[in-house]
This record gives structure tokens, sequence and C-alpha cells, in this order.
């Protein structure tokens, strides 16, 4: 092919995007034929007006998601984060996915992984296909991790994982080398299934070490871990910390055990867990929840 046609055009929504975008405008900026911008209307902050700034400052067209142009079938489309259908080509088509594939195929893989503590994150580049994340393998990176981990230090750490993927496949790109992908490999494959409000609420029921992994994976820029007192009130976790375990009785998860200072201690499936910080919901926003004020609480 020959360099004239070595366009790409970008689908881009968060962070993650605006790294990639950042690297490939490194790389050679007259390779990009215009971006399109995605929302997430979930995060805290979706990067979407910082990609159209950029945008602006480098005289690349941007377009909104809505208003996405036609591409032609021999442009190449890069998507990264991006969560809804691009009628392309196959092989002109490359999928950003935030695991390393065929494992966690779907949705939300990096909180997934988070929360059931894997060692190792990263990132799959794959070419499109007819069932979602099932396309051949281009290239990957990764990055090993260990706990505790939040989930704003991860996305850094595969923010970096996406720009040099990026940058590997425009050079790649920019040169006319060939882009080959690898069947992946279906009896390894998983799925991570889709998330929503329901899925924020700690179960008490589980380790002390794995609710905490949880509330690690889903806090900022997402939502927080939360539950719900016996008195009806909604509580954001934003901090905790695990505890050595005491012998109960009778042990009934989700009640607080000891308060500290104000931190209330509360009894997990197996282990303790310390609130170090948390807010209470209320109808004007959210408010500290410490220090707690009475010591019989139970969360559901």
């Amino acid at each position: 092919m020959g360099s004239e046609m070595a366009k790409i055009a970008l689908y881009l929504m968060t962070e993650k995007g605006l790294e990639v975008f950042e690297r490939i405008l490194s790389v050679d900026p007259s390779l990009v034929s215009h971006v399109v911008v995605g929302r997430d209307a979930n995060l805290e902050k979706d990067h979407g007006d910082d990609i159209e700034a950029r945008c602006a400052t480098a005289r690349i067209r941007c377009f909104a998601r809505e208003k996405a142009p036609s591409v032609d079938e021999n442009t190449f489309v890069m998507a990264v984060s991006w969560r809804w259908m691009i009628v392309h080509p196959g092989q002109r088509l490359i999928i950003f996915h935030d695991s390393l594939l065929p494992k966690y195929r779907g949705f939300s893989p990096l909180v997934n992984m988070l929360i059931n503590g894997e060692s190792r994150i990263g990132v799959s580049a794959v070419f499109g296909a007819q069932d979602y994340d099932r396309g051949d393998i281009i290239a990957q990176r990764h990055s090993e991790i260990a706990y505790p981990i939040k989930i704003a230090d991860a996305i850094q750490i595969n923010n970096r994982n996406y720009a040099e993927l990026a940058e590997e496949i425009v050079r790649q790109i920019s040169s006319s080398q060939p882009l080959v992908g690898q069947p992946q490999n279906e009896a390894e494959a998983s799925y991570s299934v889709w998330r929503d409000r329901e899925d924020y609420f700690v179960d008490w029921r589980q380790s002390a070490s794995d609710i905490k992994r949880m509330i690690d994976a889903v806090g900022s820029p997402y939502a927080g871990a939360r539950s719900m007192t016996s008195t009806g009130e909604e509580v954001v976790i934003e901090e905790a910390v695990e505890v050595a375990d005491v012998a109960c009785e009778l042990r009934h998860p989700g009640k607080v055990l000891f308060v500290e200072d104000g931190r209330p201690t509360v009894l997990c499936g197996t282990g303790l867990l310390r609130i170090e910080k948390a807010s209470l919901v209320t109808p004007d926003g959210q408010m500290d929840f410490l220090p707690v004020r009475k010591f019989r609480i139970r969360f559901r």
C-alpha cells in the first residue's frame, strides 16, 4: 500500500484515547485523517473536551460520535475505549481492548481483573470481527502489578501500554508494513460481564481481602463502592484497610464490631475491614460519613 493511503481515522474515548492520540501525534500527525469523539457520562471526567481541544491545536478534523463521517475502506480505523459498533472492513479496523485476550472479553475488564486479584494487566490490539473481542490479535502489551492498587493507578499503568502499543502499530502502518494477526485460543477464552449500579454495592459475606480489592477497583474515576445501613442510609466507601481478625462466636457480616477514632471496623465473611474514608449520600450531595456517631451500625 502506498504511503499516500496510510491514513488512520481515530475513534477515541476517555483518558486512554487521549494518551493514544498524543502518542500518535508524536509519531506523525499527518497520518490522522480525522478523530471521532465518544462520551461517557458515568465517568467523573471523560476527557472528551480534552480530545477535542487537542484536535484543534493539531488542526485535525474532529467529530462527535453522532456526526461521524463515512470512512474510505482503505483507511485504517483505530478504536480506543469505544463501545459502539463500527462498520468497516475487518482488516482495516483495529480495536484496542483493556485485557490480554482471549481472557476478559467484554465489559469493564480492568475493573474485573482488579476485583479478581490478577497479577498482570494489559491491552490487546485486535482486528475487527463479527463477535466482540474475538478478532485476530495483532499485538499486546502488559504490566505486572501488586496489591493493594487503586483503579486510578492501574489505569495510568495501562495507559502506557496503550500508548506503546499504538505507537508500534502506527509505525508499521506508516512504513507500509502489513499488520498480521494471530487467531485467539478459544480454549482459554473468558468473558467479563457488564456492570451496573447494583454491582457497586459491597457483599459483606465475602472475605475482607476480596472486599478491599473491590473498593479499590470501583473508586474514582468510577462511582465508588457502596453499602446501605440498616437505617436506609447510602454510604460510599472510599478507603478501607484490612485489620487482624478476631474469633466471633456467631459471625454476622456487615455489623460494626469496633469503632476506633470514629472509624468503624466491619465484620466480613472472613476477616475484618476498617473504613478509613467514606461519604454519606444525601439529596444535596455527599457529606463526610466519618467519624461515626453511633456504635450499632449494620451494613447491608
